[in-house]
């Protein structure tokens, strides 16, 4: 009896969701390259098919062939009879992960001690600081000059993990986290806000670059229209929306259970513990709370469109940096139980309206059929064509359509291809732009996929394009390459957004 419950179990566990599998749908995290590159490359070389036989590798035959990571089933039909799933038992299993521990331990410790200091492995697996992270405080209070760390050296000794739920937004190399040009910059931020009439054109025109972390906050509730630029009505106009807010709760809230509410509040329900789910600050089951009240709230307030998957991920920006407001530690590991329950609500509604504006420009993308998204993914493919006609023929080479990656960029603005403080640095320069999520972010997708375009060009087949646009290596970016990518991306703009006939063909 026990054998028959062991092997249900097996049966039953053969696929969890958020699991970290490079197959088509994955979500979270992009992979590393370091350590998928063989694995792809493998998998590409024995289900490659030759380029005659279209059928074979054509879209609908890979996804035929390829389970979903939050695709959970009973898979009753499948036969985990090997002995290798009949002798498993606890005591080799416990073996197994002491010795991993021990051997990953050993590899953090003795390489390179001068330059970085591995994170400690605690025993009860919390979350642990990389070892850049331990660096920048090792050396915060050294006077001699420090040797910068060179990235193909130190990345192996980062724990894929710790680097991916990190929020800080400094970057992944280890800079200091404040230099005499931030001041500078921090200071002229604190002038503008403290104006009796907040110049938002300067402001805009400040943010653009990046936004310190210490004002994001109230330049986030500014630039998003949800705060006046007038000092002296910002107190009673956020006391008005909270209550607002509030209100809305009462009003609506309850109805989630009724019947022709049921499907929206399940979906809502079902997609919150996946949004981020590899950074324990959004897996509190009171932070899930202050989702699926945002989210069924806006949903209940936009008919139209409803709730889409895809919206809960554009919450957790305002929620971490309306957060950071109150928290000096990392966000990520914080408990929320710690705040006062006005702090708590103060952040809810903040996230709730600079959500709501930031939903009204791009509402076309979650309405019947999407043809907000419908229309950029084909505008997004026009241009590449004119951008780099090299990469736009391997597309069409191997039959790789650019709904079948661009969809999800566009649906989620990027966010499940690039860590969430990357996502924060990027929507400072949305916010800061004229139409920025509906139409800058366009350009910002351009120059992200000609980014990887001698990845792309390495690609022989379609099973290994889908693979890498779906899981680009973006783990280890920071301030740098998001700097990087929004300046290319303002110089396609430029050529561009006012030249129809050099855009289109």
């Amino acid at each position: 009896m026990a054998g028959d419950n062991s092997k249900q179990f097996w049966k039953r566990s053969a696929k969890l969701p958020g699991s970290i599998q490079p197959v088509y749908g994955a979500q979270h995290p992009p992979l590393d390259p370091r350590l998928t590159k063989s694995f792809i490359k493998e998998r590409s070389k024995v289900n490659a098919v030759p380029l005659k036989n279209k059928k074979a590798s054509s879209f609908h035959e890979f996804a035929r062939n390829t389970s979903d990571a939050w695709d959970i089933g009973d898979d009753e039909d499948e036969d985990f009879s090997t002995s290798s799933f009949q002798t498993l038992n606890s005591k080799v299993a416990l073996a197994t992960a002491a010795q991993v521990l021990e051997n990953h331990s050993k590899l953090r410790v003795k390489p390179e001690r001068s330059q970085s200091t591995a994170a400690d492995i605690t025993a009860n697996f919390k979350v642990i600081k990389s070892s850049s992270d331990a660096q920048l405080s090792r050396n915060s209070g050294d006077t001699y000059s420090r040797n910068p760390l060179h990235k193909q050296q130190s990345l192996p000794l980062r724990p894929i993990i710790p680097l991916v739920a990190r929020i800080s937004d400094q970057n992944a190399s280890g800079a200091p986290p404040m230099t005499v040009r931030e001041k500078t910059r921090l200071e002229k931020f604190r002038q503008l806000l403290s104006s009796h009439n907040t110049d938002l054109d300067e402001l805009r025109k400040c943010s653009w670059p990046g936004v310190p972390r210490e004002v994001r906050p109230v330049t986030w509730r500014l630039l998003s229209g949800y705060l006046p630029a007038n000092t002296e009505r910002r107190k009673m106009t956020l006391q008005r929306k909270r209550e607002e807010y509030f209100g809305f709760i009462e009003q609506y809230y309850d109805s989630r259970n009724e019947e022709h509410h049921q499907d929206t509040y399940r979906q809502i329900h079902i997609d919150i513990p996946r949004t981020n789910p590899l950074i324990p600050l959004f897996q509190q089951p009171l932070v899930q709370e202050i989702f699926e009240r945002i989210l069924f709230i806006w949903a209940i307030r936009h008919p139209a469109s409803g709730y889409v998957q895809g919206i809960n991920d554009l919450v957790t920006p305002f929620f971490v940096v309306f957060l950071s407001e109150y928290v000096e530690e990392d966000v990520e590991n914080f408990d929320v139980t710690n705040l006062s329950q006005d702090i708590l609500r103060s952040i809810e509604a903040d996230s709730f309206w600079c959500m709501s504006k930031l939903l009204d420009g791009i509402q076309d993308n979650y309405t019947f059929a999407q043809p907000g998204i419908q229309k950029k993914v084909q505008a997004l493919e026009e241009l590449v064509s004119r951008i780099d006609e090299q990469v736009h023929s391997h597309f069409r080479r191997y039959e790789v359509e650019y709904l079948q990656f661009a969809f999800r960029w566009m649906n989620n603005l990027l966010m499940r291809e690039l860590p969430l403080r990357c996502t924060i640095r990027l929507w400072d320069t949305y916010q800061s732009e004229p139409e920025g999520f509906s139409h800058f972010h366009l350009y910002v997708c351009a120059a992200f996929l000609i980014k990887w375009r001698k990845e792309i060009l390495d690609e022989e087949d379609f099973q290994g394009l889908l693979m890498l646009l779906q899981n680009l290596p973006t783990i280890h970016w920071g301030n740098e390459e998001i700097g990087l990518l929004l300046a290319e991306a303002y110089r396609l703009k430029y050529m561009f957004a006012d030249a129809p006939n050099h855009y289109r063909r």
